[in-house]
């Protein structure tokens, strides 16, 4: 008997009845033959490592542009983290953690550089311009979709794309709870990691931190948060934290995005972006070496699959390239 049946059966037998099984995925589009040693929620999160949009996340911001410190989060940093708790509660649930990974890894690889910022100001040129939008769920879909693979995109399950496509609060609830899971990681890790890198930026201090919410959270937040998750989902169709435990990291988002995701000072350097990359955007979209061979009704789409590849120091790279001056030198 082939490893991966093995591990399918398994499956079977341990998994909460909630759980998507690997046997028992949507599919792809594309047939492709099995694995003998891995299901195809491990071969695609396998497929998602060792692609190029995700090694490009290690120089994508996540909250502070482009930091000379090494101890800042990066987009790559985030999602490792992401990853990890949504392991850990699916693991706890009896979910399937494969599945709940590949969506963790993949969730952010549209993700423009500058973060936020970045997203903001290519949504901008399309709303304005193009009568179209820009959300980094939808380009992260896109990537494994189409972009990757040299356009061949990576083939990956239903349950895995529909789990990209839908992780921001904007957003369906995905159809699976391991999709789900990710939607709330994504969001425990952000308030953490965002909130311990802002004091160690000297932008908070410990003392600010808003009281009442903290002292229902306590001193491991991670903990309180991933436990109250676990204890009130089990063996439940749902996912749910005890209504103090919501209430408290709610009320710690807003206190966040108020007081560091549209802080001045932690924001400063992002007065900067929409120049930046307005000015990119315009010389690549007129640009005819670069729209050789793409059709005009694709030459948008393009421009925008490559700006939003970029990472933060190869868009600053090439905007000194093509409009900063170099300095004069007469030839010896």
């Amino acid at each position: 008997m082939l490893i991966r049946q093995e591990i399918e059966e398994r499956e079977t037998q341990y998994l909460s009845q909630y759980a998507a099984l690997a046997s028992k995925t949507r599919g792809r589009k594309m047939p492709e033959q099995e694995d003998d040693f891995r299901t195809a929620f491990q071969r695609d999160r396998d497929k998602i490592i060792h692609c190029k949009a995700f090694r490009r996340l290690k120089h994508k911001t996540q909250v502070f542009i482009s930091p000379v410190e090494d101890h800042f989060r990066t987009r790559l940093t985030h999602t490792l983290e992401v990853s990890q708790i949504a392991r850990t509660i699916a693991r706890a649930l009896k979910l399937n953690e494969d599945l709940t990974e590949a969506i963790a890894l993949a969730h952010d690889l549209g993700h423009t550089p500058f973060g936020h910022a970045g997203e903001f100001v290519l949504d901008d040129i399309l709303k304005t311009n193009y009568g179209r939008r820009f959300f980094h769920n939808e380009q992260s879909a896109r990537v494994v979709e189409v972009i990757e693979h040299d356009g061949k995109g990576l083939n990956l399950c239903a349950e895995i794309i529909d789990g990209i496509r839908n992780h921001t609060p904007d957003d369906p609830q995905p159809a699976t709870l391991e999709g789900q899971i990710v939607r709330l990681a994504d969001r425990i890790a952000y308030l953490h990691h965002d909130m311990e890198d802002a004091i160690r930026a000297g932008v908070l201090s410990a003392d600010q931190l808003p009281k009442q919410y903290m002292k229902e959270l306590g001193k491991n937040i991670l903990d309180r948060l991933v436990g109250s998750l676990i204890v009130n989902s089990r063996d439940r169709a749902e996912l749910k934290m005890e209504p103090a435990v919501q209430s408290a990291m709610d009320g710690l988002y807003d206190f966040m995005y108020k007081n560091v995701y549209t802080n001045p000072a932690a924001k400063r350097e992002e007065a900067k972006v929409p120049e930046l990359l307005t000015q990119l955007f315009r010389h690549y979209h007129y640009d005819e070496a670069f729209q050789n061979g793409i059709k005009e009704d694709d030459q948008v789409q393009h421009t925008v699959d490559f700006i939003a590849g970029m990472t933060d120091r190869y868009a600053i790279t090439k905007f000194q390239d093509l409009f900063v001056p170099n300095e004069w030198r007469q030839a010896s």
